[in-house]
């Protein structure tokens, strides 16, 4: 970091299983990648391609590689293996992977009804080759998972060996984890925690709010996924309490400059810090 501040939070070290940031690339430019991960690249832990992107975009070739260069794995949304599984393409997807040379794979079925022993079988076929993310949850806001089944598929992608699964959000927030208005479903979090580790989940969570919400219930080294290129940054401040929404959360205010200390202790006015 540029300079010394005390009372942060320690924040795990790259490569990290905990305190992992997804980025989602929704069809950036070369140039543009460039300029990412001229700030970006210290603070996002892998790279995903949203749904189908990496069909269309030019110089897929070259933008992949210029992630792997910098040190970020890429992996390919979940719509496009589910584009190939509705097609019967699996073996060209596996071939896609290879080609590619893509360390990563996503296997979701939130477009699509897929039985789930069958999605293990897809699991357990491509984690011979490439670590597996899996999605739970469905794309379709109408469509309300119960608890229960949230941490019933959880658990058996994980034991089919995915190396974590991800709670379905879609790149707007509005959807499975939350409700249509952006909030997060709370009790249904709070439920899956009671059964899956904290470590073993990636949180989609593109808005600002939903990942203060995530930061201040599971900490600074929560793993947190669908956050856009130039929010990476931005993130990784309301992860360390720099930015107003996270500013007290992790001081201890007994080692705090004594001027800021009498709201906290009797209730009485003091100096409020601005937010933003």
């Amino acid at each position: 970091m540029n300079y010394s501040l005390s009372q942060l939070p320690e924040r795990t070290q790259k490569p990290r299983e905990q305190g992992f940031t997804m980025m989602m690339d929704k069809g950036l430019s070369i140039r543009e990648v460039e300029d990412f991960l001229e700030v970006g690249a210290p603070y996002a832990d892998i790279v995903k391609l949203g749904w189908a992107t990496s069909y269309v975009v030019p110089n897929l070739k070259r933008k992949i590689d210029a992630y792997q260069s910098a040190g970020l794995p890429v992996y390919l949304g979940g719509t496009l293996f589910e584009a190939f599984i509705i097609r019967n393409q699996f073996e060209d997807y596996r071939r896609l992977l290879d080609n590619f040379g893509l360390e990563y794979a996503e296997v979701s079925d939130g477009s699509i009804d897929l039985n789930h022993d069958r999605k293990c079988e897809f699991i357990r076929e491509l984690s011979k080759s490439v670590k597996v993310l899996s999605e739970v949850g469905s794309k379709d806001a109408e469509k309300i998972i119960p608890p229960y089944k949230w941490i019933s598929q959880m658990q058996s992608e994980l034991d089919a060996g995915a190396v974590k699964v991800i709670g379905e959000a879609r790149e707007g927030g509005n959807v499975g984890l939350f409700r249509s208005t952006g909030e997060v479903r709370s009790g249904l979090v709070e439920e899956i925690l009671t059964k899956i580790p904290s470590e073993r989940i990636i949180w989609e969570a593109p808005q600002k709010a939903q990942q203060v919400w995530f930061i201040k219930l599971l900490g600074a080294n929560v793993n947190l996924g669908n956050i856009a290129p130039n929010e990476i940054v931005s993130l990784e401040t309301i992860r360390l309490g720099l930015r107003g929404d996270t500013f007290s959360h992790f001081l201890n205010m007994d080692e705090v400059d004594p001027m800021f200390q009498p709201e906290a202790k009797t209730g009485k006015p003091g100096t409020s810090m601005p937010r933003g």
